[in-house]
Formats: structure tokens, sequence, C-alpha cells
């Protein structure tokens, strides 16, 4: 064979160090913000935090929406949804309280509120962890840390692999199939049932983490797999016809799957009455207007430590490599800071303006927002608007609230507009509410009020929305 030159143009994944650092500073909440710089602080002996004035420079960050004038570059475009659910839940049907989502109250204090443990790795760091123990290539652990970002707290990937595909950078080509090889490798992680795509899977991989001697295990995967609405309704006769066996056998089964865990991030969220979250923004109204503006007590202060500074400046030519890199590093640090809370503060007054009739009237005036509307507004990518309104909070005068919580699909009204669905929720809650208990409300009752409101929806997503509410169906709802 000839031999020849040849020239081959190729694209791969590739982050630079502060472009890493901006990713990771900017999906961090509060608490693992000071978790991070603590650990920085104690590793640079160039960067300080000012613990209160004293007469040094300290780097500024605008604390309201009309100060901000940093630019703020467009961040790292991975992905980073983090869903509100699991998917359509069964939870009444088990019998056990593992199937329960837990409820999150509001408090009007100023500082904190429940969150998570200092001291516990989060779920993210727990799946990298394991990723980084093994043997895989830079690319494959690139694209298994796009999906770690893509999880939610409870576990589940909620967002396809076309999509996260897309949402990756236009000059970088990734086949969704690299992603779902990715994807069955983080489903081998632990805990079982990680990076599921609804609850039927999840059930399904905590089935078959088992091990083959376990009683029962192949009759409960084909249920979970194949059966879960039947199980949820209660419907044991088709139960024990489709999956062939007895009475008997069908009931260690169903006690069998009550002991999975339908959300199996959970456990890693830490959420107790002894822990706590602190919000990044505060939103109150000011002369007519609804005005956002940055939490003061959560903003860490930074500055360069003078004293290694000078030493730098007088011997610039003889300044060791070590040094002059932890200033490149302090300065990174500082930058990024700045970058993450004034990019927290534009994307929350941009969500407080198209929300202010929430703010005004509750739930029931919300309106549906995506985040492809606020990335528009503010300039930046999805992903990075995905980023930003995940695990960080805003005090508001009707409670504290992720910024998560204010983006909602829509649903159509017979005059072409829109209704969101957390809208629909909160008139669900009222309607049930108000309810003769001797005579609850269908599902299709239910549906038929709303389209007399001019909400057209239909009776499956009235009862997807009800058990997300974990209002049990009129059966379960009727008093004597």
């Amino acid at each position: 064979m000839k031999q020849s030159l040849q020239l081959r143009l190729s694209q791969h994944l590739a982050l630079t160090p502060q472009l890493q650092q901006s990713i990771r500073l900017l999906q961090l909440s509060t608490v693992e913000l000071n978790q991070e710089l603590e650990t920085i602080l104690q590793a640079n002996p160039l960067l300080e935090r000012v613990e209160h004035s004293d007469g040094g420079h300290e780097e500024h960050v605008p604390s309201t929406a009309q100060e901000t004038t940093v630019p703020v570059e467009e961040g790292p475009r991975q992905d980073d949804f983090g869903g509100d659910s699991f998917g359509e839940s069964y939870g009444d049907f088990a019998g056990s309280n593992r199937w329960e989502e837990g409820g999150s109250g509001s408090d009007d204090d100023d500082n904190d509120y429940v969150f998570q443990e200092a001291d516990s790795p989060t779920l993210r760091q727990h799946l990298l962890e394991q990723l980084h123990l093994m043997p895989l290539s830079e690319r494959d652990q690139t694209l298994a840390s796009v999906l770690v970002d893509a999880i939610t707290e409870d576990g589940y990937l909620d967002q396809s692999l076309e999509e996260l595909a897309e949402m990756l950078p236009e000059e970088q080509e990734v086949d969704p199939m690299e992603l779902q090889t990715a994807l069955k490798l983080i489903q081998h992680l632990d805990p079982p049932g990680i990076g599921a795509r609804n609850l039927a899977e999840c059930l399904s991989l905590q089935l078959r983490a088992m091990p083959e001697t376990m009683p029962h295990r192949e009759i409960a995967i084909s249920l979970v797999e194949n059966h879960l609405p039947e199980l949820a309704t209660r419907d044991y006769a088709r139960l024990r016809k489709a999956l062939h066996c007895g009475e008997d056998t069908l009931r260690e089964v169903q006690h069998l799957i009550t002991q999975l865990n339908p959300r199996p991030g959970a456990s890693f969220s830490h959420i107790g009455s002894d822990q706590y979250i602190q919000h990044e923004i505060v939103v109150k109204k000011v002369k007519g207007v609804w005005l956002a503006t940055l939490n003061q007590e959560v903003m860490p202060k930074l500055r360069i430590n003078q004293l290694y500074a000078d030493i730098l400046k007088r011997n610039r030519d003889n300044s060791s490599q070590y040094l002059m890199s932890q200033m490149q590093e302090a300065k990174w640090m500082i930058k990024n800071i700045q970058q993450r809370f004034s990019t927290i503060l534009r994307v929350s007054q941009a969500v407080v303006d198209r929300q202010r009739n929430f703010f005004e009237h509750g739930e029931i005036a919300m309106r549906p927002l995506v985040l492809r509307e606020i990335a528009d507004e503010v300039g930046l990518h999805e992903s990075t608007i995905s980023r930003v309104t995940t695990r960080k909070y805003m005090l508001t005068p009707r409670g504290v609230y992720e910024l998560k919580y204010f983006f909602g699909s829509h649903v159509a009204t017979d005059t072409g507009g829109a209704c969101s669905a957390t809208a629909i929720r909160a008139l669900i809650k009222q309607l049930v509410s108000e309810e003769n208990t001797k005579k609850p409300l269908s599902d299709s009752q239910i549906t038929e009020i709303l389209g007399k409101q001019g909400i057209v929806v239909a009776r499956r997503t009235i009862a997807k929305y009800r058990e997300s509410l974990q209002i049990p169906p009129a059966s379960q709802r009727k008093a004597l």
C-alpha cells in the first residue's frame, strides 16, 4: 500500500478549566457553593474571603436587576434539566408510605429554609465519583457527565436523548446512540434505578439488579414493565390472568415491588427538619413594580490576598510558577462568582416580569413559561437557564420557591390562548376542596367544569395532574 499524508478534520468535546469551573459553580446550590469555596480557599493562599468591611477592596456584584451591568458570557451548552416530577405517580396503590412524595412548606423567615446537610455528597457528586473510577475515554466521560447533569433530584432522566443531543454546542456532533450507551452505563451505577426515564423503568432496573435467585423476580419485572396501571387500580383479577399466577404469588410480588424505591435519588436530597436551604433572590413590590434583588447574606465576598499580590508584583521576573497559577485561578474564581450571581439575578428578574400575575393573585394566575422564552430574553442558551433555575430559591411574599417552579407547560383555551399546568393544578385543588364529599367530582366532571371556563384539557391530563397533587380518585374520596 502506498503511503501518503492526509489532512482530516474532526470535532471533539473540549472544555477549558475556566469554563469547567463556570459550569460547576452555576449548577451548584448556595449550600454547595459555600462547600466548594471552603475547599478552594484552603488550597489557594492568594484567595481570601472578606468576613466584614475592613477597608480592603471587595469585588462588587450587582444587588438588583436594574444594577446589572457586568457582561455575562453565555454559559456552556451542556444541559442540566432538573424536572419537578418523575412521571405519573402510582403512589396510592402500594399501601406503603415510601410511595408518598414529601410535602414542602413555606416559611417567612429571611435566611434559612429546609435543604441538605453540608457534609453529605450530592447525587451528582456520588455518580461522578463512580464514573471517575471507570476506565472510560475522555469523550465517554464527558457524555456521561452530560447525562448526570440532566438527572433530577429524584434520580430520573426526564429529558429525551434526542433533546439532550440538540442541547450540546452546535459545533459538536453527538449521535443519540452514543448517549444511549452512556445512559446504560449510568443505569448500572448506585443507587439502583438511577437514570430511569419513567417509573416502570426505575422499578425494573431495581428488580434486575437483584440476584436471579430472588423469588418471583421475573414475574415482578413483567408486572412493572407491562402492567403497572392495573396494579395502580388494584385490578388483581386481570393481573393474575396476565401473569399466569395465583393470588398468593401475586400478593408476594406486590410485597416485593413495594420494597423498591420509586425515587432513588431522593435520599441524596437530605430533606429534613434540621437541614436548611438559603434563597439567592428576594422579590418585593417597589412603587408598584415587582423587583428581584440578590440576598446579600448568601453572596460570598472574595478578594486577592494583598500580601501575596505585592510579592508577585515586586518579584515579577522571579515569581514561582505555583504562585502565578494560583493568582490566575483566584481571579477566575472571583470572576465566575460574579458571573454566577449576575446571571441568576438577570434570569430571576425576567421570570418575575413574566409571572407578575402570580405574585399578585397566586397559583391560579400562573402563566405558561418555557426555558426558551427566558433564554431569548436574556441572551443565554436554554441549558444555562436550566442550570440557573435548578436548586436556586426565591423568597417572595407568597413563600419560598425554586426558580424551576415558575416554568411549566401550557394547555390551550377555547379563545386561542394558553393556561399553565400550575394554574390547572391549583384549579383542581380548589374544586376538590369545595366538592360535596358524598358525591366527589370525577376526572370527567372536572374536565367539563374547566371546559365551561374555556380551558380545553383531556380527562387523562386531569388524572395525571390530580395524581401529581397526591389527590386520590373520586371513588376513594367519597365519604359516608
